[in-house]
């Protein structure tokens, strides 16, 4: 039986298996997935179609709401074959999985943040994230992956 308590893996058990998760559901449509050997340039893997064409996918996951983030430098939103995969943990569920294109970024709001800490005595480097609360959750359900996944195949 698939084990749903989420609360037994540490931070990167969590991420290593949202990273797993993604590829296995990429997977199953038939598409082919290219695993990275370093994980130095933040894309996590990388889809190709079966009209060849290639996808990058970086993965980021939470367990229930709070706030993710890709660093700016790693998650250029002017590519538009790039996505955010996101797996969101609740215990005794199965995670939910969104798929989040880059472009998403460029025009930012509430849930999806453009933030640079440049303001003196900020030290954080520029990111891009997602603020998630069961107040905004609905907004996320238009990434869900099921429809999401339609414009890769």
């Amino acid at each position: 039986m698939l084990n749903k308590n989420w609360a037994l893996l540490n931070s990167l058990q969590l991420g290593r298996y949202a990273e797993y998760f993604a590829k296995m559901e990429f997977a199953s449509y038939g598409l082919e997935v290219f695993s990275s050997e370093v994980d130095d340039r933040g894309i996590d893997f990388v889809v190709k179609n079966k009209a060849g064409i290639f996808s990058e996918i970086q993965v980021k996951s939470l367990r229930g709401t709070g706030y993710v983030f890709a660093q700016k430098s790693k998650f250029n939103i002017c590519n538009p074959n790039l996505y955010m995969a996101l797996l969101i943990f609740r215990n005794d569920m199965m995670p939910d999985f969104f798929l989040i294109p880059a472009k998403t970024w460029a025009i930012p709001d509430a849930v999806f943040v453009d933030r640079d800490y440049s303001k003196p005595g900020q030290t954080s480097k520029p990111e891009y994230g997602i603020n998630i609360s069961v107040k905004n959750y609905s907004i996320l359900q238009a990434f869900n992956f099921e429809s999401s996944i339609q414009s890769f195949l």
